[in-house]
């Protein structure tokens, strides 16, 4: 029979056989990874395997990413765009007791042909079984808030009862099955326009880009978007009645309805929907 005496003393010396994290070394070791990843800002490949393979990505005023692969995708159009040029400055960088998970927080300073950003950033990280650091979460946003967007040119206010909105057939870019209204603007014209679109339920816009910014604002129904060249149902974000979405210049981008639902879109004109794969565009069909 053992004592009490000895199966204290057996207690003891299993606890102390227990591995212990050092902390720090940890947290060198995740300051030197997020400084590689600093520096990788310019190759979207090399940038986006810092990515854990589930990780999420949360740019401000657009729909989050999901999974490495749709982030590599994003992060090549952003880097693609003239006068791309990311600086990242991390000002503390923090790992759990448990040595698995650390965050970092820092700023960036985002420039691009259209102009400066400087933001804010969150980043969590993950320790994988080989002992690497990957991203899992990664959060940023501007200092400054969003332009509004551009007014309509002076002119007579205007009302408009929702009785009096006229719908037609949305143009040859859209597939058939939607119905467009000109609120205001002409869209064909190169400037602030503001229109409506109906789709029923499963409607969906293939890979597609707008030479501006896009400013949606669902009015009813549920409304998705998701990232990147090719449709992936699985990672797109559902927007509701309410919801907005900033899709900038240029960034490929999908949508569906997931039930019959009205957006509405601000922007400035001309209209046009650039289509990833060109044998998408529904306009072609119809010639």
């Amino acid at each position: 029979m053992r004592t009490p005496i000895s199966i204290a003393f057996a207690v003891v010396l299993l606890a102390g056989c227990k591995p212990s994290v050092n902390v720090e070394q940890e947290r060198t070791a995740l300051m030197n990874t997020d400084r590689e990843w600093s520096q990788a800002a310019t190759d979207p490949g090399k940038f986006a395997s810092f990515y854990a393979a589930d990780a999420s990505f949360y740019p401000a005023g657009m729909p989050v990413v999901k999974g490495q692969a749709a982030i590599r995708e994003g992060l090549a159009q952003l880097m693609a765009m003239p006068g791309f040029k990311l600086e990242v400055s991390t000002t503390s960088t923090q790992v759990a007791a448990s040595g698995d998970v650390g965050y970092t927080t820092g700023t960036y300073r985002l420039t691009l042909a259209s102009g400066v950003e400087n933001g804010k950033s969150v980043t969590v990280w993950r320790k994988q079984a080989d002992g690497t650091w990957r991203v899992v979460e990664d959060i940023f946003n501007a200092n400054a808030p969003p332009p509004a967007p551009a007014a309509p040119p002076p002119g007579p206010h205007t009302l408009l009862s929702s009785d009096k909105i006229v719908w037609g057939d949305a143009p040859p870019t859209l597939a058939r099955g939607a119905k467009l209204a000109v609120i205001s603007g002409d869209p064909s014209m190169p400037s602030p326009f503001v229109v409506r679109l109906q789709m029923p339920a499963g409607y969906t816009i293939a890979p597609h880009w707008h030479p501006t910014d896009e400013h949606v604002t669902v009015l009813s129904g549920t409304f998705a978007f998701g990232m990147g060249d090719t449709i992936e149902k699985a990672t797109m974000q559902d927007l509701p009645a309410g919801g907005y979405a900033l899709m900038p210049a240029e960034m490929h981008h999908y949508a569906m309805a997931k039930t019959a639902a009205t957006i509405q879109v601000h922007a400035n004109g001309p209209f046009v929907l650039n289509y990833v794969n060109p044998a998408d565009d529904p306009s072609r069909a119809r010639n």
